[in-house]
């Protein structure tokens, strides 16, 4: 009879024990890198066909408001990751940090509950992962054309276009273990990188496309030390070979890297689509505003038809998921590692804590929570998503996480989160940008660049929303100037940051 009553208790307790896993949402996270919200229909692109982020955006919600901590790849998905800014995950720049994969991070919390967790892609910090029962990852900045992959099994080489390849890996990791119980799968894109290297099949598909010149693609940078010094312009700074694949030769393009790693099928495709566009280019002999004008033109066909194999990609997982009846119970969250410059001031590339480059695109399902076709303006941090998922999955917060959780957002959309946005940029090297860090409240932003410029900058971003006036020097805003850095001083301490205090403290 005892044994009857404690067999009866074993198999209640894992009754539910199973109702409990069954219950906790599976997670897909799915992180691009340089994807710009500028390029994506659900932000309002008329021109970049993005279909399948936009089936996000349609069964689920838009972030108007999603912000970045540090505007750089491998420090973002170690936020991401951690919870954590960069100052306190120890993962600052891609220079000189080394991601410490000992730390907290929510996938360890959610293994902790029974979830299988799995990192395929890019991750760009490092190849020594913890918190992950499979990971399939690209070395560094990976490759696109028959790229490597790290996993423990060692280092492999696989034929074929990194996005459709990461997405058969994660596919058939998807296969191989059992969906009754929950899962959390991060799938990590290298599109839309530079140097924006399309799937040959994709040749040609915005080719007839006419791109307006944004309206400060001319910007003179004036009262703005940092922007005038940084080397991220189009006109000046984007090679023609290497961004562009203007290349003189056959010989010239073999001996780029990127090209090296192709097939003869691969380099023929390449080959074939580019030398008339050389040709007829070298031809019209373009120089000044013309030449200008005509790198970005191919800049923004290079770059959409990049990220029309992710978006293709990106439906293949949404198809899977509802093949296999598991899309009412998974939260799907697409976003970038940050935002990018699409002509913006001229530039390429991110980085600033200008608009373009500080906002990221976010966008998030999950049926059983938010409503379909919903749009929020409350203002969010990629900080924040840990928590969130942690809270979504009925796991406690952990204490050194500095994020917080939106899950109210979520609920109703009306709801604000953040009213002040705090960020730091630490890397000192790419493209001459001066390390900075800032507050953005409502309707201004403050800004401190320090090391290679040494300069205030203050925005009024109703009077002034793409950035162009530094109105720190202006009489007019001396009171906001003063509320303004009363505000800063109190998310520097708020979130620990010595080296931001320090530099706050030193008066110029």
């Amino acid at each position: 009879m005892i044994k009857r009553l404690i067999l009866m208790a074993v198999v209640m307790g894992n009754v539910i024990v199973s109702q409990a896993q069954l219950s906790k949402p599976n997670v897909v996270i799915i992180i691009s890198d340089d994807h710009s919200y500028q390029t994506i229909g659900a932000y309002g692109s008329k021109i970049a066909r993005t279909p399948n982020i936009d089936r996000i955006a349609a069964e689920g919600t838009v972030f108007h408001n999603a912000y970045v901590n540090n505007s750089i790849c491998g420090p973002s998905r170690a936020t991401l990751l951690s919870g954590k800014y960069s100052h306190k995950n120890g993962f600052k720049d891609n220079e000189t940090s080394s991601f410490d994969f000992s730390q907290n991070l929510f996938v360890k919390d959610l293994q902790n509950v029974g979830y299988k967790t799995a990192w395929i892609g890019k991750i760009h910090l490092g190849h020594e992962l913890q918190g992950f029962n499979y990971y399939d990852i690209l070395p560094g900045q990976g490759h696109y054309f028959n790229p490597d992959f790290i996993s423990k099994e060692g280092r492999k080489r696989v034929e074929g276009y990194v996005s459709d390849i990461v997405t058969d890996k994660a596919l058939s990791w998807l296969d191989s273990i059992d969906t009754n119980n929950p899962f959390c799968l991060v799938v990590g894109h290298k599109a839309t990188h530079r140097t924006w290297m399309p799937d040959p099949k994709d040749f040609g598909a915005y080719d007839r496309e006419h791109f307006p010149l944004p309206e400060t693609f001319y910007d003179d940078y004036t009262s703005r030390k940092a922007a005038a010094a940084q080397q991220m312009s189009i006109d000046k700074d984007m090679r023609m070979g290497y961004d562009l694949k203007m290349f003189e030769s056959w010989e010239e393009m073999m001996n780029d890297g990127n090209f090296k790693r192709m097939n003869q099928e691969q380099k023929k495709q390449y080959s074939a689509y580019y030398k008339p566009i050389y040709e007829k280019m070298h031809a019209e002999k373009l120089s000044g505003k013309a030449l200008a004008e005509w790198k970005f033109r191919r800049y923004m066909i290079d770059y959409l038809n990049t990220a029309q194999s992710m978006d293709r990609n990106i439906g293949r997982v949404l198809d899977y998921l509802k093949e296999k009846n598991l899309d009412q119970n998974t939260i799907v969250i697409y976003l970038s590692d940050q935002g990018f410059y699409m002509g913006e001031h001229g530039w390429f590339d991110k980085r600033f804590m200008y608009q373009e480059s500080f906002r990221t695109p976010l966008v998030m399902k999950y049926p059983s929570l938010i409503k379909a076709g919903s749009h929020t303006q409350a203002s969010i941090v990629n900080a924040d998503i840990a928590p969130t998922l942690l809270e979504l999955a009925g796991v406690k917060t952990p204490s050194d996480m500095q994020g917080k959780s939106f899950v109210p957002v979520l609920k109703s959309s009306k709801k604000e989160h953040r009213k002040q946005i705090f960020y730091h940029y630490f890397e000192n090297g790419e493209h001459a940008v001066s390390p900075h860090f800032g507050v953005k409240e409502g309707r201004y932003k403050l800004i401190r660049f320090y090391k290679r410029v040494e300069s205030w900058e203050l925005f009024d971003l109703k009077a002034d929303p793409q950035e162009l006036t530094n109105v720190y020097d202006d009489p007019k805003y001396q009171r906001i100037v003063k509320k303004m850095k009363k505000t800063l001083a109190k998310q520097i301490k708020k979130f620990d940051d010595k080296e931001a205090e320090e530099i706050f403290n030193r008066q110029i």
